[in-house]
């Protein structure tokens, strides 16, 4: 992988704040945008900024060509059908469309991992009040890996869904989601992958896995905010209830009934985000071109790199497994005597270095290991060896 040619196209990297370069390792938040991806926007609001779907004129037509072929993009890239593709402003709409339209009743059980991201935490504790479904959290080990054995033992004939983060935002750890999916289906319970972490750095097929949803989030994999995208089974999705319902949603009304439209429209209500679309179908194109397998070598040996490096810190504590292969792009640490924000503040002001400081959305997990928060690295495809070296050099530094 040619890092430097990826670099070309990101115009952020030609910039200097007190004449020193922008490091950015803040990408398990959001990441960069290619020039492609920007020109992708960037030409839907100048050649044709007109609305889907509800126009006959030129630029509506060639609005709703340009979903349509984004849309297919997206199924391809996941093996899905584009019927079974719903655009949603992110990971959390997602998530939270499959809580408010499954039919879970009073005593029904949800299982949710240890380490949930907010965006499947919350839905889901809300849930337990306003339904009262039964939310269990299955435990992972005590070096952050997922504990099969403790989910077998957590499923049982309640189990309605199982609910987890594919990769984890905290410690970039990858589920062992294949044989979760196998385990929740032989217990005739559903399952719904959050994405987000996972989807910009490795393939990840619906149909091989058989999983029932997924939802993830193109801001995390050089696409813009604000768009993301739910993917279900098409009779599962067709027995879901709406979530929200308004225009584009139904094909004709009354002053007392509606006919809702088919997948995936009834989902999509009000106008949608055109250029969020567009823009995620020209990254989708980037990684593709790529390839993913390269991306997540890069990352892992950079993750390597890190951590021989810091390895000799005995203040510094790692947050996860040792081995680094385990953690993909993502190295989150603290070390005693500093606050996690005070170092990653100092970093900033030094070198332009971008980390991320504090819980991560995931405040449960760290308020049951009594931990304030950590610092979180997290690399992507633009980042390099002498970036990660600037980054330990200058931690040494402010050390000592």
């Amino acid at each position: 992988m040619d890092v430097n040619a990826i670099r070309s196209d990101f115009d952020i990297f030609n910039q200097k704040i007190n004449g020193k370069p922008i490091i950015y390792f803040d990408n398990a938040c959001q990441t960069l945008r290619p020039r492609p991806v920007i020109e992708a926007i960037q030409k839907y609001y100048t050649d044709y900024p007109a609305c889907a779907g509800r126009s006959a004129h030129k630029l509506g037509t060639r609005v709703t060509q340009a979903v349509d072929k984004n849309r297919h993009l997206v199924a391809k890239f996941i093996g899905a059908k584009a019927s079974e593709i719903i655009f949603t402003r992110n990971t959390t709409e997602g998530i939270n469309l499959i809580a408010h339209g499954l039919d879970l009743n009073e005593g029904d059980e949800v299982i949710i991992s240890d380490k949930e991201h907010n965006s499947n935490l919350i839905p889901w504790l809300r849930l337990s009040e306003t339904k009262k479904i039964n939310v269990k959290i299955t435990p992972t080990k005590e070096d952050n890996t997922f504990d099969l054995e403790a989910f077998k033992n957590n499923l049982t004939s309640k189990t309605k869904l199982v609910s987890l983060v594919m990769t984890s935002n905290l410690d970039g750890i990858t589920n062992p989601v294949k044989e979760i999916i196998k385990l929740a289906h032989q217990h005739k319970s559903l399952v719904l992958l959050d994405g987000a972490q996972a989807m910009p750095h490795m393939k990840v097929d619906v149909k091989k896995l058989n999983v029932d949803f997924l939802a993830f989030s193109g801001h995390k994999m050089l696409g813009p905010s604000g768009i993301g995208i739910l993917y279900g089974k098409t009779k599962l999705l067709e027995s879901l209830a709406p979530f929200m319902l308004g225009g584009d949603t139904v094909s004709s009304s009354t002053y007392d009934s509606y006919e809702l439209l088919p997948l995936p429209e009834k989902y999509e209500a009000g106008l949608q985000n055109y250029a969020g679309i567009i823009g995620l179908g020209a990254a989708i194109e980037y990684l593709s071109q790529i390839g993913l397998d390269k991306i997540k070598a890069h990352e892992t040996y950079l993750n390597q790199l890190i951590s021989q490096e810091l390895a000799d810190i005995n203040s510094l504590h790692l947050v996860g497994p040792q081995d680094p292969a385990l953690r993909g792009g993502i190295f989150s640490f603290y070390v005693d005597g500093w606050s996690h924000h005070q170092l990653a503040v100092i970093l900033d002001e030094l070198e332009n270095i971008a980390v991320r400081s504090g819980q991560h959305c995931v405040h449960s997990w760290f308020n049951g290991h009594n931990l304030t928060g950590t610092i979180r690295a997290s690399f992507y495809l633009y980042n390099t060896k002498e970036e990660v070296e600037k980054l330990t050099s200058t931690l040494k530094k402010i050390l000592k």
